[in-house]
């Protein structure tokens, strides 16, 4: 063996938490498949749906094909759990969940609602809905649903010079600290530009810049943001992170003509990577995630979301966007971001610790042992 065991010892406690692929856990990689056609689906039915809003609803709004809908995520060498809402309100019973982020956190948190509301459709619900948080509360399991718009997580505010996207401030982060999940996402809104940008002035520091690189600056707020979990967030709250939502306006990305968008596409790319390879801003995210000393779990959905250029609104969109590849179909793709949600806490439970979303999980002094085995075989 090539390391002495008290020279691991020391390697595995230089590590304020130490983490290892959920494969290792659970002998499963929930990120790793192909979409396959299922008759059963889709979850639930749009038209039976009270929560799903014009932008999202593209049946109500002209889509007549309905193969989109027939897809479900295989995971290699695993199925995953079929979703079940009663199973999910009686673990959060008493419990506030948040979605905190842009339009595709909207988007998983409409889907979530539509998928209990099928479960349970005769539950009593109550709701209220402000300019940034809209709230659903399922009566009878004492279950808050909630999703505060928060395009950049961190803060926009308004100033003599004009508005101004300060890049180390997260003073609106105080009214999440009393959920007990949240679900974290942004990257949607830092590329966008000219009157589609809420902002005129970007601050790091003590510096204001007109503009500068996206990647970089959308860099800056994510790490203002981890610092604010690691010294904000409550130990008790469980932290998830949604994967960066892929947009469909190139049809290069996934070998096609350089024409051609999501418009008119009905089936997924039938491949094991993407032809485009991933989004480069998913390793930044992994990277930051990694820095976090508290437990948080990435909802790695990327690549799964990649391949179905079929899953948007395109032209069947109730906001009357002449062509959105960028947000999806309700039902369709988001219904299984949160079918992996669900899959993630059983997994959780099923190992014994927290709940678990790949690629990496953090882990507990009581599984250093097992860790440590681990390593000593790889030596």
């Amino acid at each position: 063996m090539g390391i002495g065991f008290g020279s691991l010892l020391l390697l595995c406690l230089s590590h304020s938490v130490l983490r290892v692929t959920a494969d290792a856990i659970s002998g499963c990689n929930l990120y790793t498949g192909n979409w396959v056609v299922d008759q059963s689906y889709p979850l639930y039915d749009s038209n039976s749906c009270p929560f799903i809003r014009p932008e999202f609803d593209c049946i109500k709004y002209g889509r007549t094909d309905k193969l989109y809908l027939k897809y479900k995520w295989k995971p290699s060498g695993c199925e995953v759990a079929r979703f079940d809402g009663v199973d999910l309100l009686k673990k959060w019973s008493g419990k506030k969940v948040m979605f905190v982020g842009d339009s595709l956190s909207l988007d998983q948190y409409e889907s979530l609602l539509c998928m209990i509301n099928a479960a349970v459709p005769n539950a009593r619900t109550s709701s209220t809905r402000t300019d940034v948080l809209t709230i659903v509360r399922f009566e009878d399991y004492n279950v808050s649903l909630m999703y505060y718009l928060s395009h950049y997580l961190v803060d926009i505010v308004s100033a003599p010079m004009g508005r101004i996207l300060k890049l180390n401030s997260m003073q609106a982060g105080h009214t999440w600290l009393n959920a007990d999940v949240l679900i974290f996402n942004t990257w949607h809104w830092w590329p966008r530009t000219g009157s589609a940008q809420p902002w005129d002035y970007i601050q790091d520091g003590q510096q204001f810049f007109k503009d500068m690189d996206r990647t970089a600056a959308f860099t800056k707020g994510l790490q203002t943001w981890a610092k604010w979990v690691d010294s904000s967030v409550p130990l008790t709250t469980k932290l998830y992170y949604q994967g960066v939502s892929p947009i469909h306006y190139h049809g290069q990305d996934w070998g096609a003509s350089t024409t051609r968008t999501c418009i008119g596409e009905t089936q997924p790319v039938n491949t094991s990577s993407y032809p485009a390879g991933p989004v480069p801003q998913e390793a930044i995210v992994k990277n930051i995630l990694s820095s976090i000393s508290k437990p948080i779990y990435l909802l790695d959905v990327t690549f799964l979301s990649q391949l179905r250029k079929d899953g948007h609104p395109s032209k069947y969109s109730g906001a009357k966007f002449d062509n959105d590849c960028t947000h999806w179909c309700l039902a369709g793709v988001p219904d299984t971001w949160n079918q992996l949600l669900y899959a993630s806490m059983l997994q959780g439970s099923s190992s014994g610790g927290s709940e678990i979303a790949n690629p990496v999980i953090p882990i507990t002094i009581t599984m250093l042992i097992f860790a440590m085995l681990v390593l000593v075989g790889d030596c």
